[in-house]
Formats: C-alpha cells, sequence, structure tokens
C-alpha cells in the first residue's frame, strides 16, 4: 500500500500487470493518487488472469520479490510501463535496474511463500466478487462506475 494510513478514502485494485485495461488504469490510479494526496491510500492486489495474460503471474511473483526488498513500486511501475516486455529476462533486467540483489531476486522469485501470498490474493478477490482486471473497491465497497477518463477521481472527490 501507498500513502497515509490515516486517509479518508481507501482505494483498492485488484490487477494483472499484462492486463491491457490494467495498465490504463494505472494512469487513472497515478492521477488520483496525485490529485487526491493525503486524503488516499492505494492498495493493489495480484489478480493474474493466467490463461488469458501467459506472464502476468511471474510479474506478480517479481513485484512481490521485489517488495521483499522494499522496491515493490518500483518494480510495479517497470512492470506497468513495460507491460509488453514481461518475459522472464525482462523480469531479472528490471530488478538489476531496481539495484536489487540479484541473488535474493532469484531466490525469492521461486519461493513458495511469495506463490502462496498471490494465491491468497486471488482467494481474497474471488470471494470479494472480482470476475475480471481492473476491479476496484473503495472504502471497502466494489466501485461499478465507470474509471476511464477522469471517472475514477470524479467518484472518489464525490465520496471524499
Amino acid at each position: 500500500m501507498t500513502g497515509p494510513k490515516s486517509a479518508t478514502l481507501k482505494l483498492l485494485e485488484y490487477g494483472d500487470y499484462e492486463c491491457p485495461s490494467c495498465g490504463d488504469s494505472y494512469v487513472e490510479v497515478n492521477n488520483a493518487i496525485q490529485e487526491l494526496g493525503k486524503n488516499l491510500i492505494f492498495v493493489f492486489r495480484n489478480f493474474p488472469l493466467k490463461d488469458i495474460h501467459p506472464d502476468a503471474y511471474n510479474a506478480a511473483l517479481a513485484a512481490e520479490a521485489a517488495a521483499l526488498q522494499n522496491k515493490f513500486w518500483e518494480m510495479y511501475n517497470l512492470l506497468f510501463q513495460n507491460q509488453t516486455r514481461l518475459s522472464e529476462e525482462d523480469l531479472f533486467n528490471y530488478a538489476g535496474q531496481n539495484g536489487l540483489d540479484m541473488t535474493r531476486f532469484r531466490r525469492d522469485i521461486q519461493s513458495q511463500a511469495l506463490a502462496s501470498k498471490i494465491e491468497a490474493d486471488i482467494e481474497r478477490g474471488l470471494k470479494s466478487g472480482v470476475s475480471g482486471t481492473p476491479s476496484f473497491y473503495i472504502n471497502g465497497e466494489k466501485f461499478e462506475g465507470d474509471w476511464e477518463n477522469g471517472g475514477l477521481i470524479q467518484y472518489l472527490k464525490r465520496v471524499l
């Protein structure tokens, strides 16, 4: 999560690093973070759609491995900025760009603990009604509105 824990608004996204719509929502979420500042806390949970996005699961593992070295958001940004380049080689290149300990990253990306964390995110999403990505929840309630073209920010401002 990013943002102050005391924020009035909590925005949760279930997303997939290879999903084109999630790439679009990445821009919208960043705009919301910039515009709402201290009023917003943002939480990202992994929901890789493995059947249609073959590199999404490994990208999620890379993000979580980076998180173990306090570089989640840096990896998150690189993954969304390079959605069409998520091969194993690309993921290791991004880890290097982020200055990660590569021996640790190589070990962590293969760990059962990280795979279990991603599976837990998927399970939580399914229990919450996620059927596709991106899926947003605002202050615990599923957001069913149009998040595109500033719709998410407009809705968040109304809730605020």
